[in-house]
Order: structure tokens, then C-alpha cells, then sequence
């Protein structure tokens, strides 16, 4: 433990020399960290708005479509980003998106203090969050024209990690103007038009960098189209990954826990929405934020311990161990449909998780060659977002409308099962 803090410190101290003598970083790390304070405050503002704005009275279908707006930019847009960062100027493309962001982000604030149905809100939304996948990805691909690469590893940790802090931040501003202000139309509204701070600051710094200064060059040009270098990209990932069955069985073990995370997230939102029983639980978006930070505790706590189990029992059964934990809590804690057993649950789980996700990420980065690593974890980006989103999609048809959906859970629990009963048949592979 005292060499991991001793590694962090110098890193950190890397990081703030090269600041000091790199206004090119000290720039960059300005428009990333803008374009996730923003992010992280439109993004809670039009949660809140579909969520849990009572003027709004949205179903389960309806959210199911607000999360797929949240997050499927992310598995969509992102490998597209990527390949498209290779061939545009990535100073234009940081400055203009910026500015298109703001502008959509103003259009659907006062959208949303008119009051205007949710399909026109989702379809700018789903505009926003696009754009917003350029910016950051744009700004990871510059890194290393502003940093020395003996530094690179060392930066983008601690830009990377500083980003989560920064976007947690614009979420927290983003809850209290609405709590300030009500989670109504107007509140929300007003939440989501503060946002498009983050782009005017994101696009103000992009623009004093010279052009192609940020890449590409001409030498660094692929020769390939986007859409075909992302396919080649993906199926060579999918082939790596068959071909290492620890990180078979660490895709298996991660997929299985977005599905269910998928469900319980939306069984979740139901259940604080519920405003006819006695809760716990303060309602509403504050409530939601709770188990959020549950969750989170839970998953800070996986990354204190997984470092010393895995070298203990192995990487296999550090993931076994966590189904297993998972299935248990599902089965119990989940499905008692309490408030106080769901937070205890978002906590169990959101450790189960993210142990395996760890776990995972190691055997990806120890297993995998250099030059098809970044393929597998676009891969599982890709693939797991979608999980999410599909399973929401999919509760959301079946779920009562108050969350409280025993068989649901269940359900949940048997995905759980079924990924414990595959990694167990894709461990003989790694014995044979």
C-alpha cells in the first residue's frame, strides 16, 4: 500500500511539472475537464427531467428510452469517434463540437422549460451526448502531441481519474440548482442551460491551440475508411478474445453483471418514484443519488481489495467469486424490494462488479498483445453498453409500474446463474 501511494504521489508530481511546462497540456486538460463538468451536469439535469420530474409523470418505456440516450452513444458513436479522430484535424473538431454541444444544450433546456414531450427531448439529447463522445475522445487522442511520451502513462491516470472527480461534481452542482429550484420543467431546464458553461470553456481553449497542431499528421493518416477500419477493429477484438479464455471468461462475468445492473437500475428508479409508500429513502433524484453513491462505495471498495486477491487465488476465481457473491445478493437483498435492502444491495453489488471488472481488465492488458489490446477493450465498451441498455429495454416491458417486480429479479438472479455456470465451462479451456 505504501509503494501504491508512494507511485500516485510521483505521479502526481510528474504531472504538475509537465503542466508547468506545458501550456499545450495545461489547455488540453482544460477542454477535457470542461466537457465533463458539462457533461456531468446535462446528463443529471435530463435524468432528472425524465426521471423523476413530477410534471412529467413518465413510464417504464420512457426511461428505458432516457437511459439508451445516456449511454448508447457511448458503445455507437464512440469506435466511430475514434476512427473518424485519426483523419480530421482534432483542434477543429475539439473547438467546433464544443460549440455545436452548447448550442444543443441550450435548445434542449428550453425545450425542457416548455414542457415539450419527451421524444424531441430524447432526440436532441441523444444529439448532445454524440457530440460529446467527439470532444473526449478528440482530447485522449491529442494527448500525446502535448505530453512526453516517457510521461504518458502517468498523465492520462491522473487526468483520467481527475475527469470522474470533475464530472461527479458538475452531477452534484446539476442536483443542487434543482433542489433549489424543483425538479419541475423550469428547475431542470435551468440546470441543463447552466451546462453549456462547460462548452464555451471547452471550445475558448481548443481554439488557442494552432491548427493541426493536435494531429493528425499526414504520416498518421490510415489509408482505410472509418466504418471499415471500426468492423476490422471489432471482429479482430472478438478473435482475441476467443482465442485467451481468461478474458472469455472475463467478458462473460462483466456482460452478465451489465445485464442485471441494467434491470436493477430501473427497477430502482420505480421504486423511489413510488410516492405512496413509506420510504427510507429520501425520493426522487436526491434518493437515486444515495444509491448511486452506494454503488460507488461498493466499487472503491473492489478496487482496495482486488489488487490483493487476485494474486492470492487467481484471476478465475476472483470472477467466480464475484457471481457467486452476486447471485447470492440478487436472490436476497435485491429481492426483498425494500428500500434499505436495495441500498444494501446497490452496495454488494456495485463491489461484486467491479471486482470482476478489474479482474478483467488485468487479464485483458496481461493476456492480450500490445497492438490488438485497444480493439478488445473497445470491444467490451461496445458490447456491454449495449447489454446495459438492452436490458433496461427489455424490463421495462415487463416491470409494474411501482418497480416492485419479483420476477424480475428472479429473472436477474438466473442471468447471474447462467454466467456462473459459463465461466465454469470456459475455465476447462484454460486447463486443456
Amino acid at each position: 500500500m505504501a509503494k501504491k501511494l508512494g507511485n500516485r504521489r510521483q505521479a502526481l508530481r510528474r504531472v504538475a511539472y509537465t503542466l508547468r511546462r506545458s501550456p499545450g497540456l495545461a489547455r488540453l486538460a482544460t477542454v477535457r475537464f470542461a466537457s465533463q463538468f458539462g457533461d456531468g451536469m446535462f446528463q443529471t439535469a435530463l435524468g432528472g427531467a425524465i426521471l423523476f420530474n413530477p410534471e412529467r409523470q413518465t413510464d417504464p418505456l420512457a426511461i428505458a428510452a432516457g437511459f439508451t440516450v445516456l449511454l448508447l452513444p457511448y458503445s455507437v458513436i464512440g469506435p466511430y469517434a475514434g476512427a473518424l479522430l485519426d483523419r480530421w484535424d482534432r483542434r477543429s473538431v475539439l473547438l467546433w463540437a464544443n460549440v455545436l454541444r452548447g448550442l444543443l444544450i441550450l435548445v434542449t433546456a428550453i425545450l425542457l422549460g416548455t414542457g415539450v414531450g419527451e421524444s424531441a427531448l430524447l432526440i436532441l439529447a441523444l444529439a448532445t451526448v454524440g457530440v460529446s463522445r467527439f470532444v473526449l475522445a478528440g482530447a485522449s487522442a491529442s494527448l500525446p502531441h502535448v505530453v512526453h511520451r516517457s510521461w504518458l502513462v502517468a498523465t492520462n491516470s491522473v487526468l483520467a481519474t481527475t475527469g470522474s472527480v470533475v464530472a461527479s461534481l458538475g452531477a452534484a452542482t446539476s442536483v443542487a440548482i434543482i433542489g433549489v429550484l424543483g425538479s419541475d420543467n423550469r428547475g431542470t431546464g435551468i440546470a441543463a442551460a447552466a451546462s453549456a458553461f462547460g462548452s464555451v470553456v471547452g471550445a475558448i481553449a481548443a481554439s488557442r491551440f494552432h491548427r493541426r497542431l493536435l494531429g493528425p499528421h499526414a504520416e498518421e493518416k490510415p489509408e482505410s475508411g472509418a466504418i471499415r477500419a471500426v468492423a476490422a477493429g471489432l471482429r479482430t477484438g472478438a478473435v482475441a478474445v476467443w482465442h485467451s479464455p481468461g478474458v472469455t471468461t472475463a467478458m462473460i462475468g462483466i456482460g452478465m453483471h451489465r445485464i442485471v445492473f441494467g434491470i436493477d437500475t430501473l427497477i430502482m428508479v420505480l421504486v423511489l418514484r413510488d410516492t405512496t409508500a413509506l420510504s427510507a429513502l429520501p425520493g426522487g433524484l436526491v434518493g437515486f443519488g444515495v444509491a448511486v453513491g452506494a454503488t460507488a462505495a461498493g466499487m472503491l471498495l473492489a478496487a482496495i481489495t482486488t489488487p490483493f486477491v487476485v494474486p492470492r487465488i487467481g484471476r478465475s476465481r476472483t470472477i467466480i467469486g464475484g457471481l457467486v457473491l452476486a447471485v447470492v445478493v440478487q436472490s436476497t437483498l435485491v429481492a426483498a424490494l425494500t428500500e434499505l435492502a436495495l441500498l444494501g444491495g446497490a452496495f454488494l453489488l456495485g463491489f461484486a462488479g467491479q471486482s470482476i471488472k478489474l479482474t478483467g481488465d488485468a487479464a485483458m492488458q496481461i493476456e492480450i498483445e500490445d497492438d490488438r489490446r485497444g480493439q478488445v477493450f473497445a470491444l467490451q465498451d461496445t458490447v456491454f453498453n449495449a447489454a446495459f441498455v438492452a436490458s433496461i429495454a427489455a424490463a421495462a416491458v415487463v416491470v409494474a409500474p411501482d418497480g416492485r417486480s419479483l420476477g424480475l429479479v428472479l429473472t436477474g438472479s438466473a442471468f447471474y446463474g447462467l454466467g456462473l455456470v459459463a465461466v465454469l465451462l470456459n475455465s476447462r479451456r484454460e486447463t486443456v
